[in-house]
């Protein structure tokens, strides 16, 4: 039987998974785009200790479209965590996060 690899994005996508399911108070959703969904929404949303967290998970090589920008700008705007995800940037990310527990 053939099997199909992982994407690099894929891949990524599950060690982000794995990390946000260790945190204490973090609820999380894996958003799938498809024909019924709205365009530029983000591929994670979380709640993580009471705080709104988006992320928009890039393979090393990936480049967020304008709408994936505006969205992210816009959680920002208005008081959430949105951030456009790199692997280069996840130990970055986590140090973020744990800034969310700080009160």
């Amino acid at each position: 039987m053939f099997k199909i690899g992982k994407t690099p994005e894929g891949k990524f996508q599950e060690e982000v998974i794995k990390y946000l399911k260790s945190l204490p108070k973090c609820w999380y959703v894996k958003i799938w785009g498809g024909g019924f969904m709205k365009s530029g929404i983000p591929d994670i949303l979380a709640c993580i200790n009471n705080r709104f967290v988006a992320v928009e998970l890039k393979a090393p090589n990936g480049r967020p479209s304008e709408l994936q920008k505006r969205n992210i700008r816009l959680i920002n705007e208005c008081g959430g965590y949105g951030v456009i995800l790199y692997p280069k940037d996840f130990e970055e990310f986590k140090r973020e996060v744990e800034k969310l527990y700080v009160d």
